[in-house]
């Protein structure tokens, strides 16, 4: 029997070349988009997941009451590291780490500058990467230890064992190999090339010591834990909640609450709102998904459509075989068959389209996904998504065929009126798909244009940012005079972030106008001479510094800043801030150095001839940039000549704070046009069907003077009015969706009324495009031909 329903289908689809045709690929395509993405969110999903143990993995971090507003820090001290430590049981391993940035390491003449960590003794006890060479119990036990992974190792000693080899870090300390760790995976939220100890750092930085001595108001470094097995994590959590509260001499600590972020959830739910993770990445990838989904459904209703429209062709088929004895369900379940060979075939097509594309998504997403090829899983997954496509694009054809009454059908009465009014209903819903999917491309577009064209507050073209090593800042002064004797720049100066992040926030402890029990924590930059000038910002009352060494009591605020401290005169007063009374000199104009879609964040700009963490270089506009990046390496190399020179500039980095919009409105956009294709596609059959059915008509109006632009005006009527009945429904739902999804800018476009026009009228001529083939074929058939046939 089934042998007999497949042959059926055989012929059924040699016969139907055309349909058959559109409807595999659509469902082809509809398939592909959907596995494309679904890949896409296992990987994200994913991440992490090679930790063993992982479900036990937090990240301490601080929930801060900044005046009734909870804000989120990773940032916490190094007391409350010690304090867990010690009085928790429940905890099994802990480890403090710094920020993970680039060190220049040296080994022999290999000069290297590559992403790591110090990191405390517990680190690879909590986090179990792969230890190729090294015992793990004892590998931190010299402070000067040095971790590499296989990619650094390679790098720096090429194919030679590298344990026990010395490698120098910052031309400051020697350090010795003592292990080698397996490479971290792509979809690992560390990036890290080695870890040294957090003891070589507490020796190397003062910073760190004061660190160790300090409370909790003193928050500058990560921790993570991990629990005891049975330590249940919501009774853990609420257990140190308040543990700061002890040190009620710190506002900051009084104000401050511990939480934990489980290590499954620190890929996708980077934002926190009102101290909770509540969104980030897994944002756009539910926007994706139903992306993906309005596609697959889009490609099932084509099928539906072209399955019914065709029902008066298969009509006498089916009431022979029920004349001849054959029960309903055997021809649902033949008509289901049918659905599931066309299904499969869609899916293997589908599978070598995204064998195809996955290299092209990759490069546009900038990830590694992969088809896993080897997991039984996938093939598990693929089959369960035929079955249930082809039970959802073949259950209403199935059911709507095998409906037909023998006798009727047998005497020639025609079948399937019945079904148009549904056919309507389902390509008004395909086109409501398609239309939002545009608006909403649309308006994704606009947000990140709008961002990107708002003023930053500085001139971030052809300025470069560049870590600077202790040889070079402590002879900053001599290394600018000679860039710009070069000509190749036109200004130099150095700071403790670069301008794109801010690397610190700190509490005041006093400004004039102080509430009692109020807490103002803004973000904190050491500058140095020439930095406005530099960067381009532009200062609007008072004055800028002047020599860092001789206005070390001054400070400068942002607007932003001016306005949290409801300083109505700023220029003068005082704030104090570390112990510090300081005198502000001036007012400089906001500007973003953290979210482009975000007010600026209050900010204060202190001189200090110390911290040289960031060289800030403004290039000649008449300078080939390459010859420049040159002159500037070279005088670079001429003061730390054991450091390799690394650099960024400033517009690339802040055009990638938009990597995330960027990337759903390009999927947004590519998964749009397909919607666009395949109901298209759908759109070509149902117009190839309707001039069939109507061929008669057709000829009859020709003889009897009709123009070809007559009928095709009446062929394309019908579609035009269902696309517009589309475009009224779809307005309202796209503005709902995407009027939520712009929510969470602060600075947001306006959604307006030609958005839903242009989107409108596009679908419209499309589907006039589409249609127009074959209203004017069926408009240009001679009609003696027509009248004939028929």
């Amino acid at each position: 029997m089934i042998n007999n329903y497949i042959k059926v289908a055989y012929r059924n689809m040699r016969n139907n070349k055309g349909f058959s045709a559109i409807n595999i690929l659509g469902l082809a395509t509809g398939l592909a988009v959907a596995l494309i993405i679904g890949l896409w969110a296992y990987h994200e999903a994913s991440y992490d997941a090679q930790v063993p143990e992982r479900e036990r993995v937090f990240q301490v971090r601080r929930n801060f009451n900044s005046n009734g507003e909870i804000l989120n820090f990773s940032t916490v001290s190094l007391k409350l590291a010690a304090t867990l430590k010690t009085t928790m049981p429940e905890i099994e391993y802990l480890a403090e780490t710094d920020w993970m940035g680039y060190h220049n390491l040296k080994a022999g003449e290999t000069k290297v500058a590559l992403d790591g960590a110090h990191v405390g003794d517990d680190f690879l006890r909590i986090f179990q990467y792969p230890l190729l060479q090294g015992n793990i119990n004892s590998i931190f036990d010299d402070p000067y230890a040095i971790v590499l992974t296989e990619s650094a190792a390679k790098a720096l000693f090429g194919n030679a064992d590298p344990i026990g080899k010395t490698v120098r870090i910052d031309n400051t300390d020697n350090l010795t190999v003592t292990g080698i760790l397996k490479d971290l995976p792509e979809n690992s939220t560390f990036r890290f090339k080695y870890l040294m100890t957090m003891r070589r750092m507490e020796q190397a930085y003062e910073f760190v010591k004061e660190g160790r001595k300090s409370g909790y108001g003193n928050n500058g470094f990560q921790e993570f834990v991990k629990l005891k097995p049975d330590v249940n994590m919501k009774q853990f959590a609420a257990k140190i909640k308040d543990i700061e509260k002890v040190e009620t001499t710190s506002e900051n600590a009084m104000n401050s609450e511990v939480v934990l972020q489980p290590m499954a959830r620190w890929h996708l739910y980077g934002k926190y709102e009102n101290g909770k993770d509540v969104a980030g990445l897994v944002d756009n990838i539910r926007t994706a998904s139903i992306v993906g989904f309005l596609v697959l459904l889009i490609a099932c209703i084509n099928f539906i459509n072209l399955s019914t429209a065709r029902s008066s062709k298969r009509a006498k088929e089916v009431g022979i075989r029920k004349a001849v004895g054959a029960e309903r369900k055997f021809l649902i379940f033949q008509f289901l068959v049918e659905s599931f060979i066309i299904t499969f075939l869609a899916a293997v097509i589908a599978c070598i389209l995204v064998a195809l594309a996955l290299p092209l998504f990759n490069r546009m997403t900038a990830t590694t996904v992969l088809i896993p090829y080897t997991s039984p899983w996938l093939y598990i997954l693929l089959l369960l998504a035929v079955i249930v496509v082809s039970v959802i694009a073949g259950a209403r054809p199935a059911f709507i065929l095998s409906s037909f009454r023998p006798v009727k059908i047998l005497k020639g009465m025609r079948v399937g009126k019945t079904s148009s009014t549904s056919r309507r209903i389902l390509v008004i819903t395909q086109f409501t798909c398609s239309i939002a999917l545009i608006i909403a491309t649309i308006v994704i577009h606009s947000q990140v244009d709008y961002a990107r064209n708002r003023p930053v507050g500085y001139d971030k073209d052809l300025l470069m940012q560049a870590h600077i090593p202790n040889e070079v800042a402590t002879h900053f002064d001599a290394f600018r005079n000679q860039l710009l004797q070069t000509g190749v720049v036109t200004n130099v100066t150095a700071s403790s972030s670069p301008v794109t992040e801010v690397y610190s926030h700190n509490d005041l402890d006093d400004f004039p106008g102080k509430l009692p029990g109020e807490t103002v924590e803004m973000g904190t930059f050491s500058v140095y001479n020439h930095y406005f000038q530099t960067v381009g910002m532009k200062i609007v009352a008072g004055r800028d510094f002047r020599e860092a060494s001789a206005d070390s009591q001054s400070v400068i605020l942002n607007e932003a800043a001016v306005k949290r401290l409801r300083l109505k005169d700023p220029v003068n007063q005082t704030i104090t801030w570390g112990g510090r009374r300081l005198t502000i000199a001036g007012v400089v104009k906001d500007a973003l150095m953290l979210s482009p879609y975000a007010q600026a964040d209050p900010g204060m700009f202190v001189p200090n001839v110390a911290d040289k963490s960031w060289g800030i270089i403004r290039l000649a506009s008449k300078v080939n940039p390459h010859t420049a990046i040159a002159e500037i390496e070279k005088a670079f190399t001429a003061y730390s000549p054991e450091s390799a020179f690394t650099y960024q500039f400033t517009d690339d980095e802040y055009n990638y704070k938009f990597r995330q919009e960027v990337l759903i409105g390009r999927l947004s956009a590519i998964f749009t046009c397909f919607a666009i294709f395949i109901s298209c596609l759908g759109l070509l059959g149902l117009a190839a069907f309707t001039a069939e059915q109507r061929t008669k008509e057709i000829g009859i109006r020709k003889a009897l003077g009709a123009s070809v632009t007559q009928i095709w005006a009446m062929l394309s009527k019908d579609f035009v009015v269902l696309v517009l009945a589309s475009a009224l429904l779809a307005s309202p739902l796209a503005f709902y969706f995407v009027n939520r999804w712009l929510q969470q800018f602060d600075y947001r476009v306006d959604i307006s009324v030609s958005v839903f026009v242009i989107a409108a009228v596009g679908a419209l001529l499309v589907t006039l495009f589409t249609i127009s083939y074959q209203a004017i074929k069926a408009a240009l058939m001679n009609p003696v031909k027509s009248l004939r046939s028929e």
